[in-house]
Protein backbone atom coordinates (compact mmCIF):
# COMPACT_ATOMS: atom_id res chain seq x y z
CA UNK A 1 0.00 0.00 0.00
CA UNK A 2 1.43 3.42 -0.99
CA UNK A 3 1.84 5.96 1.75
CA UNK A 4 -0.41 9.00 1.44
CA UNK A 5 1.25 12.36 2.02
CA UNK A 6 -0.76 15.28 3.32
CA UNK A 7 -1.07 17.95 0.64
CA UNK A 8 0.22 20.84 2.77
CA UNK A 9 0.80 24.33 1.37
CA UNK A 10 2.58 27.26 3.01
CA UNK A 11 -0.01 29.56 1.39
CA UNK A 12 -3.71 30.24 1.75
CA UNK A 13 -5.94 32.70 -0.11
CA UNK A 14 -8.04 34.75 2.27
CA UNK A 15 -9.99 36.42 -0.54
CA UNK A 16 -11.24 39.98 -0.62
CA UNK A 17 -11.02 42.74 -3.21
CA UNK A 18 -9.10 46.04 -3.37
CA UNK A 19 -9.56 48.99 -5.74
CA UNK A 20 -7.69 52.28 -6.25
CA UNK A 21 -8.51 55.27 -8.46
CA UNK A 22 -6.23 58.29 -9.07
CA UNK A 23 -7.63 61.72 -9.87
CA UNK A 24 -6.15 65.11 -10.69
CA UNK A 25 -5.64 66.03 -7.02
CA UNK A 26 -6.85 63.00 -5.05
CA UNK A 27 -6.55 59.25 -4.71
CA UNK A 28 -9.25 56.83 -3.56
CA UNK A 29 -8.23 53.41 -2.16
CA UNK A 30 -10.91 50.94 -1.10
CA UNK A 31 -11.33 47.35 0.07
CA UNK A 32 -13.92 45.11 1.65
CA UNK A 33 -13.36 43.85 5.21
CA UNK A 34 -14.19 40.13 4.81
CA UNK A 35 -11.44 37.58 5.44
CA UNK A 36 -12.21 34.00 4.40
CA UNK A 37 -10.64 30.59 3.97
CA UNK A 38 -12.43 28.12 1.72
CA UNK A 39 -16.14 28.39 2.50
CA UNK A 40 -15.57 29.79 6.01
CA UNK A 41 -15.56 33.45 7.02
CA UNK A 42 -12.76 34.05 9.56
CA UNK A 43 -13.77 37.63 10.35
CA UNK A 44 -16.13 40.25 8.88
CA UNK A 45 -14.11 43.26 10.07
CA UNK A 46 -10.49 43.00 8.87
CA UNK A 47 -8.90 46.06 7.26
CA UNK A 48 -6.78 45.34 4.18
CA UNK A 49 -5.58 48.96 3.94
CA UNK A 50 -2.49 50.40 5.64
CA UNK A 51 -1.04 53.92 5.55
CA UNK A 52 2.69 53.56 4.89
CA UNK A 53 3.57 57.27 4.72
CA UNK A 54 1.84 60.68 4.77
CA UNK A 55 0.93 60.36 1.09
CA UNK A 56 1.11 56.58 0.49
CA UNK A 57 -1.58 54.01 1.23
CA UNK A 58 -1.40 50.30 0.34
CA UNK A 59 -4.31 47.87 -0.02
CA UNK A 60 -3.57 44.14 -0.28
CA UNK A 61 -5.47 40.95 -0.94
CA UNK A 62 -4.22 37.36 -0.98
CA UNK A 63 -2.70 35.54 2.01
CA UNK A 64 -3.13 37.92 4.94
CA UNK A 65 -0.25 36.43 6.99
CA UNK A 66 2.13 37.28 4.12
CA UNK A 67 0.45 40.68 3.73
CA UNK A 68 1.10 41.46 7.42
CA UNK A 69 4.74 40.34 7.11
CA UNK A 70 5.15 42.57 4.04
CA UNK A 71 3.57 45.55 5.84
CA UNK A 72 6.01 45.15 8.76
CA UNK A 73 9.02 45.09 6.41
CA UNK A 74 7.82 48.23 4.60
CA UNK A 75 7.15 50.05 7.88
CA UNK A 76 10.67 49.19 9.12
CA UNK A 77 12.32 50.25 5.83
CA UNK A 78 10.35 53.52 5.86
CA UNK A 79 11.43 54.24 9.45
CA UNK A 80 15.09 53.76 8.44
CA UNK A 81 14.52 56.10 5.45
CA UNK A 82 13.05 58.77 7.76
CA UNK A 83 16.05 58.57 10.12
CA UNK A 84 18.51 58.82 7.21
CA UNK A 85 16.77 61.55 5.17
CA UNK A 86 14.71 63.40 7.81
CA UNK A 87 11.59 63.31 5.61
CA UNK A 88 8.71 61.04 4.59
CA UNK A 89 9.07 58.84 1.52
CA UNK A 90 7.18 60.03 -1.56
CA UNK A 91 4.57 57.75 -3.13
CA UNK A 92 6.69 56.92 -6.25
CA UNK A 93 9.65 56.12 -3.96
CA UNK A 94 7.43 53.87 -1.83
CA UNK A 95 6.25 52.19 -5.05
CA UNK A 96 9.86 51.33 -5.95
CA UNK A 97 10.55 50.10 -2.41
CA UNK A 98 7.51 47.81 -2.55
CA UNK A 99 8.66 46.45 -5.92
CA UNK A 100 12.17 45.76 -4.60
CA UNK A 101 10.80 44.10 -1.45
CA UNK A 102 8.54 41.77 -3.45
CA UNK A 103 11.25 40.98 -6.02
CA UNK A 104 13.76 40.12 -3.27
CA UNK A 105 11.39 37.30 -2.20
CA UNK A 106 10.68 36.10 -5.75
CA UNK A 107 11.82 32.49 -5.12
CA UNK A 108 9.43 32.14 -2.15
CA UNK A 109 7.07 35.06 -2.81
CA UNK A 110 4.78 36.98 -0.52
CA UNK A 111 1.37 35.71 -1.69
CA UNK A 112 0.09 39.28 -1.69
CA UNK A 113 -1.54 41.25 -4.51
CA UNK A 114 -1.13 44.95 -3.86
CA UNK A 115 -2.27 48.32 -5.08
CA UNK A 116 -0.43 51.40 -3.82
CA UNK A 117 -2.17 54.76 -4.01
CA UNK A 118 -1.28 58.28 -3.00
CA UNK A 119 -0.15 61.68 -4.19
CA UNK A 120 3.08 62.37 -6.10
CA UNK A 121 5.43 65.34 -5.60
CA UNK A 122 3.18 67.53 -7.80
CA UNK A 123 0.08 66.69 -5.75
CA UNK A 124 -1.43 64.52 -8.51
CA UNK A 125 -3.10 61.23 -7.65
CA UNK A 126 -1.08 58.12 -8.45
CA UNK A 127 -1.90 54.42 -8.40
CA UNK A 128 0.64 51.59 -8.77
CA UNK A 129 -0.48 48.03 -9.41
CA UNK A 130 1.62 44.91 -8.69
CA UNK A 131 1.93 41.20 -9.21
CA UNK A 132 3.25 38.91 -6.44
CA UNK A 133 6.91 39.23 -7.49
CA UNK A 134 7.24 43.00 -7.82
CA UNK A 135 6.44 43.82 -11.45
CA UNK A 136 4.60 47.15 -11.27
CA UNK A 137 3.09 49.91 -13.37
CA UNK A 138 1.68 53.38 -12.73
CA UNK A 139 -1.95 53.44 -13.84
CA UNK A 140 -5.06 55.59 -13.44
CA UNK A 141 -7.00 52.84 -11.66
CA UNK A 142 -6.53 49.24 -10.58
CA UNK A 143 -8.26 46.33 -8.88
CA UNK A 144 -6.75 43.22 -7.24
CA UNK A 145 -8.15 40.23 -5.41
CA UNK A 146 -10.98 37.74 -5.73
CA UNK A 147 -13.44 40.27 -7.20
CA UNK A 148 -10.98 41.95 -9.57
CA UNK A 149 -12.16 39.91 -12.57
CA UNK A 150 -15.64 41.40 -12.03
CA UNK A 151 -14.57 44.97 -11.21
CA UNK A 152 -11.75 45.55 -13.74
CA UNK A 153 -13.97 45.23 -16.87
CA UNK A 154 -16.43 47.70 -15.34
CA UNK A 155 -13.64 50.19 -14.53
CA UNK A 156 -12.25 49.73 -18.07
CA UNK A 157 -15.67 50.57 -19.46
CA UNK A 158 -16.06 53.68 -17.29
CA UNK A 159 -12.49 55.01 -17.13
CA UNK A 160 -10.40 53.37 -19.85
CA UNK A 161 -6.92 54.88 -19.71
CA UNK A 162 -5.30 55.99 -22.96
CA UNK A 163 -2.81 53.48 -24.37
CA UNK A 164 0.73 53.92 -23.02
CA UNK A 165 1.89 53.46 -26.65
CA UNK A 166 0.26 56.71 -27.79
CA UNK A 167 2.60 59.64 -28.37
CA UNK A 168 2.73 62.17 -26.91
CA UNK A 169 2.07 60.29 -23.65
CA UNK A 170 -1.33 61.00 -22.08
CA UNK A 171 -1.87 61.47 -18.34
CA UNK A 172 -3.01 58.34 -16.51
CA UNK A 173 -5.26 60.15 -14.00
CA UNK A 174 -9.01 59.70 -14.35
CA UNK A 175 -11.27 62.63 -15.32
CA UNK A 176 -13.72 62.07 -12.44
CA UNK A 177 -14.21 64.41 -9.50
CA UNK A 178 -13.48 63.04 -6.02
CA UNK A 179 -17.14 62.45 -5.15
CA UNK A 180 -17.77 60.73 -8.51
CA UNK A 181 -14.81 58.40 -7.92
CA UNK A 182 -16.13 57.48 -4.45
CA UNK A 183 -19.58 56.73 -5.91
CA UNK A 184 -17.98 54.61 -8.66
CA UNK A 185 -16.03 52.57 -6.08
CA UNK A 186 -19.21 51.97 -4.08
CA UNK A 187 -21.02 50.78 -7.24
CA UNK A 188 -18.10 48.43 -8.05
CA UNK A 189 -18.21 46.75 -4.67
CA UNK A 190 -22.00 46.44 -4.53
CA UNK A 191 -21.81 44.65 -7.91
CA UNK A 192 -18.89 42.40 -6.97
CA UNK A 193 -20.49 41.40 -3.66
CA UNK A 194 -23.49 40.00 -5.54
CA UNK A 195 -21.30 37.53 -7.47
CA UNK A 196 -18.14 36.91 -5.39
CA UNK A 197 -18.54 34.97 -2.12
CA UNK A 198 -15.17 36.23 -0.83
CA UNK A 199 -16.15 39.91 -1.05
CA UNK A 200 -18.65 41.47 1.33
CA UNK A 201 -19.61 42.61 4.86
CA UNK A 202 -18.28 46.19 4.79
CA UNK A 203 -16.52 48.59 2.41
CA UNK A 204 -13.64 50.71 3.71
CA UNK A 205 -12.69 53.72 1.58
CA UNK A 206 -9.58 55.86 2.17
CA UNK A 207 -9.50 59.26 0.44
CA UNK A 208 -6.16 61.09 0.10
CA UNK A 209 -6.01 64.73 -1.02
CA UNK A 210 -4.13 67.95 -0.31
CA UNK A 211 -6.00 68.49 2.96
CA UNK A 212 -4.99 65.07 4.31
CA UNK A 213 -6.50 61.63 4.66
CA UNK A 214 -10.01 60.52 5.62
CA UNK A 215 -11.94 57.25 5.83
CA UNK A 216 -15.46 56.39 4.77
CA UNK A 217 -17.42 53.17 5.34
CA UNK A 218 -20.43 51.50 3.74
CA UNK A 219 -22.20 48.27 4.66
CA UNK A 220 -22.22 45.47 2.07
CA UNK A 221 -24.31 42.30 2.01
CA UNK A 222 -23.27 39.75 4.63
CA UNK A 223 -24.27 36.43 3.04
Amino acid sequence: MTKQHANWSPYDNNGGTVVAIAGADYCVIASDTRMSTGYSILTRDYSKIIQLADKSVMASSGFQADVRALQKVLEARHLIYQHQHNKQMSCPAMAQLLSNTLYFKRFFPYYAFNVLGGLDSEGKGCVFTYDAVGSYERVGYSSQGSGSTLITPYLDNQLKSPSPLLLPAKDAVTPLSESEAIDLVKTCFVSATERDIYTGDKLEIVILNASGIRRDYMELRKD
